[in-house]
């Protein structure tokens, strides 16, 4: 089993340079110990001109048979001696990409003590790989390396040159040129040669998701063949191919708006409940939202933002909300939601009335049109204010639901708090806090912008000098019955409310997912 990486230098940037990178020394060669054999590393060429790595891996069959213990290829149960007669001594699978990562580890994680300047440094690379196993031949060794920024020579061997007329076998001649880090290259190597070998040496556990998303970052999440990628990586093991699927999803989320993943995925506090004890304000503003929306006569419910759940348990407590749709970013929210609900303990009568969906606000998604009523209760004041415009049009513009739901925080109540310091807002994640004015001068706004009428109550103990700590909106399409005796303009209501304790940027995008139907 055999791979060299060579690249080309002048005198000022000489080629072996790669052996700092590598941190294996050109005039040396050398061997490492594997689980499955020997690993040895050498430099055919190595001058300022060019430089050639080369990573040989002799395995041993009878340890493979042992480590294996029937997993992977070489434990066919489909042959008495498949365990003994089999590719892997000979083609590039992984085992070899186990072997990259174990003796070029430094190398991968762009680490480089003695010259740390030349990680970052884009060279001219050529990988060759003289056998490597390609289920889906050399159309699919392009569609996985090509979107990389490779330049792909995928030759099919024959099956036996003696013989032409059997045809080409499944093994490729590869080679690969481009220019990219050292470390990226590795990378796509670690990752991609197992894929198209479509079949691992061992057992794939629930680590092996962190393995691909680390060495995957910054490529995996937008590659073209992502699905194929995870599900041949993951050994096909349905949970896992989903639960790194999601992640992927999450990420390319966070980087549509520029934010850290971990920035999004939050809305599942580990250390302590959403639910706001001893104070119950949590429990008034779900009740203010429940008493809205049966004013409205609303069947068919959108949750914007819907976190774990608290608002969904709710409306389902009640026949009148014969549809509810909680739509959140952060599939971990939403999977506490799955669970808090005990969705898949719920009679399926019950069951049919809910679906948890994962999405971005941030964007119009048509699945959102036609319902009753929408919800966004503690959501705006996590959307950076530039977001703010899209947020409005994803859901007053285009899913146009006959009544919408919004509930903030009021900031001039943040000095009955004894627990919170001066002009701290209430959560971390919060990007503003509105005073009852500047929450009333939005609202009218977006009314005007889309034919809503809205009317406003306090949510809470309704503080004579600094209003109540929650506040609520309340929109209706003109010509719409407001219930409780609202004929429209900006007239003050009453009531309390309380929402899903989402903390999330939480918008709708066409390509999301659904949980737990």
């Amino acid at each position: 089993m055999f791979l060299t990486i060579a690249t080309t230098g002048s005198a000022d940037r000489p080629a072996t340079d790669l052996g700092f990178l590598l941190h294996k020394h050109p005039d040396k060669a050398q061997q490492f110990s594997t689980s499955h054999g020997t690993a040895h590393v050498l430099y055919p060429e190595a001058d300022a001109q060019r430089c050639t790595a080369a990573l040989l891996l002799d395995v041993d069959p009878i340890a493979l048979v042992r480590r294996s213990r029937g997993k992977g290829r070489g434990g066919a149960p489909d042959s008495a001696l498949g365990q003994y007669v089999n590719d892997r001594p000979y083609a590039a699978s992984s085992l070899l990409a186990v072997a990259l990562r174990s003796v070029f580890a430094s190398a991968m994680k762009g680490q480089c003590a003695a010259r740390p300047e030349l990680v970052t440094r884009t060279m001219p690379l050529r990988v060759e790989v003289p056998v490597l196993p390609a289920r889906g031949g050399a159309a699919l060794v392009r569609k996985l390396f090509e979107p990389l920024g490779w330049t792909v020579q995928a030759e099919p061997l024959p099956l036996d040159e003696t013989f032409p007329e059997w045809g080409d076998s499944r093994y490729v001649r590869l080679a690969l040129e481009g220019e990219c880090t050292l470390a990226e290259a590795l990378r796509h190597l670690y990752v991609l040669l197992p894929v198209l070998d479509d079949a691992k040496h061992y057992w794939v556990a629930a680590d092996e998701v962190d393995k691909l998303l680390r060495a995957g970052e910054g490529w995996l999440e937008d590659h073209p063949e992502q699905r194929v990628i995870v599900g041949r990586y993951l050994a096909r093991r349905w949970s896992l191919t989903r639960q790194a699927m999601e992640r992927l999803e999450l990420e390319r989320l966070a980087e549509s708006d520029d934010v850290a993943a971990e920035m999004i995925d939050n809305a599942v506090d580990e250390e302590a409940d959403t639910e706001e004890k001893p104070v119950p304000l949590a429990a008034r503003r779900r009740e203010s939202i429940l008493t809205v929306l049966r004013s409205a006569k609303a069947a068919r419910v959108l949750d914007l933002g819907c976190g774990q759940g608290q608002l969904v348990g709710a409306l389902l407590e009640e026949g009148q909300f014969t549809e509810i749709v909680g739509v959140d970013v952060s599939m971990r929210a939403l999977h506490e939601a799955r669970r808090r609900l005990r969705l898949d303990r719920m009679p399926e009568r019950q069951s049919e009335r809910v679906r948890l969906v994962q999405g971005s606000l941030a964007y119009t998604d048509s699945r959102l049109k036609g319902y009753d009523a929408a919800v966004l209760s503690e959501v705006v004041e996590h959307v950076d204010p530039a977001r703010l415009p899209a947020l409005e049009y994803a859901v007053f513009g285009s899913a146009r639901p006959r009544t919408v739901v919004v509930t903030t925080p009021n900031v001039e109540y943040n000095v009955r708090w004894e627990s919170l310091p001066a002009g701290q807002a209430r959560h971390a994640d919060h990007r503003f806090e509105w005073t009852r004015e500047e929450f009333r001068q939005w609202a009218r706004e977006v009314a005007a912008r889309h034919g809503y009428e809205v009317s406003f109550a306090p949510v809470g103990p309704d503080d004579p000098e600094v209003g109540p700590p929650t506040q609520l909106a309340h929109f209706r399409i003109h010509g719409e019955d407001g219930g409780h005796g609202q004929g429209g303009g900006n007239r003050e209501n009453s009531g309390n409310c309380e929402s899903s304790g989402n903390r999330e940027d939480s918008s709708t995008s066409a390509n999301g997912k659904e949980v737990g139907e």
